[in-house]
């Protein structure tokens, strides 16, 4: 729930499938949302701002300016501080002190200026004579590039009911005009002889205004849809590696997906060098063997073996011999669950580096992607298309890096020495461990201090005994 999603309806429907229902308020608006008035430039726009905070101030009104940027809400405060005006500060300078300032900004006499991102989501309570002299008074030092921020500071005033009114203040220098037709404004407040200091304040001026935010709103909406397009591909991805993932972080069983894995990687390698109407004769058996047995320790495969096969039938072959092997390496352990605490182990650890790398890959890809355009081609669909090729290689890689590990693992047995020696009956030769002689104990004499530590003689003491 919030305030200000009605100006954002488009995107909310568009993007993220949801619809936006306007609640009328509780009790009317008496905020009073007076026009814009317009300056030439920063220095008469800031010179009417303190201005005008200091006729409310004279009447008890409390006022609430609102700047974009901190440096404003200082030059700002240094102004009003040459004036002998008292207000607050609130920035992100100033955080600690937020819910206080926030607390008083609706007390008569009260001045407050706050950056657009300070005290929202804050009720502004108003004291009796604040709501005499005509409630908290909004000053807008400058159109933000999005209505919904406007609207927000706007609607810190006039809550519950409560008396208010709001201006926003502008000046041809502004970031919002400038990028604008501010040129074409300023040629009309030569021609109608605007002098220093004087404002224009017209609808048509605000509904202008508010068009120039709507184009921006635009812009931006499109930007952030096409990144999220761009994005979606990403998270499609990512939700699969995170649900492999989860499953090994939660103790499951890996066994089948290793059994798969073997079968993807041994389909993936003959793929790569054999056709499939290749004649058996013309199987490249050496390049085939190295780069199996590399992985998967087998018999090698030969002429015997292919004779009259298909690509299909070599396949079906090499992946018994496979699971043969991988049956075997199971066999090397006494316990079932020690290989396969190792499967996930080894697993984890190969989807979690290829995923970075792979992370990396995509986002060079997205940086240069825009070149396509030049080529005639779509950028979004080659981004997806070369995304699902390298996802392909990412798993082929995580498979045959996967199986590679486990088919050469071993199970470590520590062994005591000793133990060792006594079975094969090494300590008869020379290089066994040989017991240490122990050095004999210094004899001790009758009259030599005895080695209690008494300090008599060893005679007179333990000799004694």
């Amino acid at each position: 729930m919030t305030g200000t999603a009605l100006t954002e309806e488009k995107e909310f429907r568009e993007i993220y499938g949801m619809d936006v229902i306007e609640i009328p308020t509780n009790v009317p608006v008496e905020r009073k949302d007076l026009e814009d008035v317009v300056y030439k430039t920063q220095k008469e726009k800031f010179k009417a701002v303190c201005d005008e905070i200091e006729a409310a101030h004279k009447k008890h009104q409390p006022v609430l300016v609102g700047t974009i940027t901190i440096e404003t809400s200082e030059l700002l405060s240094g102004m009003l501080k040459r004036r002998g005006i008292k207000h607050n500060v609130l920035n992100a300078k100033f955080h600690e002190m937020e819910a206080q300032i926030v607390a008083e900004a609706g007390v008569h006499d009260a001045v407050t200026i706050a950056t657009n991102m300070a005290g929202r989501g804050t009720d502004i309570k108003l004291d009796d004579e604040a709501r005499r002299a005509g409630g908290l008074k909004i000053i807008g030092t400058e159109r933000h590039e999005s209505r919904r921020i406007d609207n927000q500071l706007r609607g810190r005033s006039g809550r519950q009911g409560d008396p208010g009114e709001s201006r926003f203040y502008i000046s041809l220098e502004d970031d919002l005009m400038r990028l604008f037709g501010s040129e074409r404004l300023m040629s009309v407040f030569t021609a109608l002889g605007v002098e220093e200091g004087e404002q224009i304040q017209h609808k048509m001026l605000s509904n202008a205004i508010e068009k120039a935010q709507e184009k921006i709103e635009s812009n931006n909406f499109g930007i952030r849809k096409n990144l999220l397009e761009y994005d979606q591909v990403m998270n499609e991805q990512r939700e699969i590696i995170y649900e492999e993932r989860r499953r090994v972080l939660d103790g499951e069983n890996m066994r089948d997906s290793i059994f798969h894995m073997i079968n993807d990687y041994v389909e993936n390698t003959v793929d790569l060098l054999v056709a499939a109407d290749q004649d058996y004769e013309d199987f490249d058996l050496a390049e085939l063997n190295r780069t199996i047995l590399q992985s998967v320790p087998m018999s090698p495969v030969t002429e015997a073996d292919v004779r009259g096969m298909s690509q299909k039938e070599l396949k079906h072959m090499l992946k018994e011999r496979a699971a043969k092997a991988y049956e075997a390496k199971e066999a090397e352990f006494p316990e079932p669950e020690q290989l396969r605490e190792i499967e996930r182990v080894v697993l984890l650890k190969v989807i979690d580096a290829k995923w970075m790398a792979h992370i990396d890959d995509m986002d060079q890809l997205r940086q240069g992607i825009g070149l396509q355009a030049y080529g005639q081609r779509d950028p979004k669909i080659e981004y997806k298309m070369l995304g699902y090729d390298m996802f392909g290689e990412m798993t082929q890689g995580i498979a045959a890096d996967t199986i590679r590990t486990l088919f050469h693992v071993r199970l470590e047995q520590k062994v005591e020495r000793e133990q060792v020696a006594k079975v094969t009956g090494t300590n008869k030769d020379d290089t066994a461990l040989k017991e240490p002689k122990k050095r004999a104990d210094k004899k001790v004499y009758p009259n030599d201090p005895c080695p209690c530590g008494s300090g008599k003689k060893y005679k007179q003491c333990c000799g004694r005994k």
